[in-house]
């Protein structure tokens, strides 16, 4: 594996991303000075300063090659200068399963701000009714901008934050799903949707900040899940019930290559022999506290703050 980092002159960030390196890897990173937009353009330097993994930048939905800063993402979903540690350790392949989701659920969120504002839109509309709104309804929200509807809407299924389907309507909006799914929730006594897989499951109850109830099933024998969350607190029937956190090694959407594989188990015993039967997808069993602090990481942000949730 060969690492590069691409940076200006006395690019301030330079030093706490070869640390940050130094510290998940003992693989040798070299630098190159980029001086002109020409030059970033050539050697792929989208923003200084930028990790190239074997001539590819892992990070690559950031926008067009320019000697500008660059941004990145944290845990929080905040606007940083270099990658978080573990989404460097996931990019490098050093990660466990729940590491590389975070890192990838991370990259998916908007940084431009008419993006975040539709994207919101879109969960608070979910939260709310536990549908989608339709593309019409956003165009308010886009017209400021100068933007369609449909280019943002486009932007955000590129970014995976968002899937939309065939004629331009939104089916996802991780965690929500608008089509039923083996993952039904209820929030408090307002509204009844699906989500996507039990991570997302679990992290609507920490996203709009009101008690859930949902109902799923073990797919090895159809038995019953119920996970209850009270005043923060979640009740799990069967006791001993975990998940299953992995992805299809081909990579892809997140729709299609791992929410499949985000699973309720009756029992550690009933997961383990699950993967047993399926080799070719990596993961690891989460117990009770490592799925429920996964799924507070990846969605307790996205409408922190925010729990007006209007028809």
């Amino acid at each position: 594996m060969r690492l590069e980092v691409l940076h200006v002159p006395d690019c301030p960030n330079l030093t706490p991303l070869l640390e940050r390196l130094a510290e998940v890897t003992d693989i040798p990173v070299t630098t190159r000075v980029i001086e002109t937009d020409a030059a970033a353009e050539r050697f792929g330097m989208a923003g200084s300063p930028t990790l190239l993994v074997d001539g590819v930048d892992p990070f690559g939905d950031s926008g067009e090659c320019s000697v500008s800063c660059r941004i990145y993402r944290d845990e929080e979903g905040r606007m940083v200068a270099v990658p978080p540690v573990d989404e460097l350790r996931a990019v490098l392949g050093q990660s466990g399963p729940a590491e590389v989701l975070s890192a990838w659920r991370r990259r998916a969120l908007p940084l431009d701000a008419c993006e975040q504002e539709v994207h919101r839109a879109i969960l608070r509309r979910f939260a709310s009714t536990g549908r989608p709104p339709a593309p019409a309804d956003l165009d308010e929200l886009t017209a400021y901008s100068g933007r369609s509807t449909a280019d943002v809407l486009r932007v955000l299924h590129e970014l995976d934050a968002i899937r939309l389907m065939s004629d331009g309507g939104i089916a996802v909006a991780y965690p929500f799903s608008a089509t039923p799914t083996r993952h039904r929730v209820r929030i408090a006594d307002r509204v009844e949707l699906y989500a996507m897989c039990a991570i997302d499951a679990l992290g609507i109850s920490p996203m709009v900040g009101e008690d859930s109830t949902i109902e799923s099933v073990d797919v090895t024998s159809g038995r019953s899940i119920r996970v209850v969350t009270r005043d923060a607190r979640r009740t799990w029937e069967p006791g001993g019930a975990v998940v299953f956190v992995g992805a299809d090694a081909g990579g892809g959407p997140s729709a299609d290559c791992c929410c499949d594989y985000l699973n309720f188990f009756a029992d550690r015993a009933a997961a383990e022999a699950w993967v047993g039967n399926h080799p070719d997808v990596p993961g690891q069993v989460l117990d009770q506290a490592g799925a429920e602090e996964l799924a507070a990481r990846l969605f307790g942000h996205l409408l922190a703050g925010d729990n007006n949730f209007p028809a």
